[in-house]
């Protein structure tokens, strides 16, 4: 598959979305609302949930299903308190000692003028900064599209997995050919070089973990695999103290692309 194929299938409205993973992964999922500042931003989901009883923080772009509910999701694009919110439940899951799941899910952060106004930049960038040093363990699962800050405020975690169709950029490629090429048609050729597949990114030791996708409707082995994996990252993780928890993830990321492979 080619790079921008790639992209289109991260996209497509016919993938799991957010609340697919968690309701088929996680049992007794209990969704909390707002940032305890402004209000409550639907393209976020995060609550409390079960995972082989052991409990857990489940937080998760959510794009929706239909166009209803995509226009209400804001099509998965988070406002500053959608951030807030996510970091307000990390850090609630860190005095509990509860492991924090993300599922990452976007285009990018919403780029309007009230979320301009509200603070996006400084939302991100404080999730950035809180999560590197997180006391508790963190995974991040992108299963779609990885767009940019929206994504990163997300995906700063002890482990890094991607949907084998999944794309993670620091941007999309129509607007990479818009600037650097000045025609968003060569969109094919920004999408190859800007090395945003699961396989290019393993490389490179962005993530650690490639989620192997089937064609077709039925993700039920995704499902299962998804939960093999995380049961064995939790029992290792869960045994490190915070502390450790933190270096391991200071490490992860002052090592990528430390291969030599640019």
């Amino acid at each position: 598959m080619s790079a921008i194929d790639n992209v289109y299938a991260a996209r497509s409205k016919d993938r799991p979305t957010g609340m697919a993973y968690i309701n088929n992964i996680f049992t007794d999922f209990t969704e909390l609302h707002g940032d305890r500042r402004y209000g409550d931003d639907k393209a976020i989901v995060g609550g409390l949930a079960y995972f082989n009883d052991i409990p857990v923080t489940v937080i998760a772009h959510e794009k929706g299903t239909d166009t209803k509910s995509r226009v209400a999701r804001n099509f998965g694009s988070a406002h500053p308190e959608g951030y807030r919110k996510a970091l307000r439940l990390m850090k609630q899951a860190e005095k509990f000692s509860r492991p924090v799941i993300c599922f990452v899910d976007t285009s990018g952060a919403y780029c309007g003028i009230g979320a301009e106004e509200r603070g996006q930049g400084q939302s991100i960038a404080e999730n950035i900064s809180e999560m590197m040093a997180l006391k508790t363990p963190i995974i991040s699962i992108f299963i779609g599209e990885g767009g940019s800050g929206g994504a990163l405020a997300l995906a700063v975690a002890n482990e890094v997995w991607m949907l084998q169709k999944a794309v993670y950029s620091v941007i999309s490629p129509e607007g990479c050919a818009s600037i650097l090429y000045k025609d968003a048609k060569l969109a094919s050729v920004a999408a190859e070089n800007l090395k945003l597949r699961a396989e290019d990114l393993y490389k490179l030791r962005v993530i650690e973990k490639i989620i192997p996708e089937k064609d077709g409707k039925d993700h039920s082995e995704t499902y299962e695999f998804i939960k093999r994996e995380l049961n064995a990252a939790l029992i290792r993780y869960m045994n490190m103290t915070g502390d450790e928890l933190y270096r391991n993830r200071y490490n992860k990321f002052r090592q990528i692309g430390n291969q030599g492979v640019i």
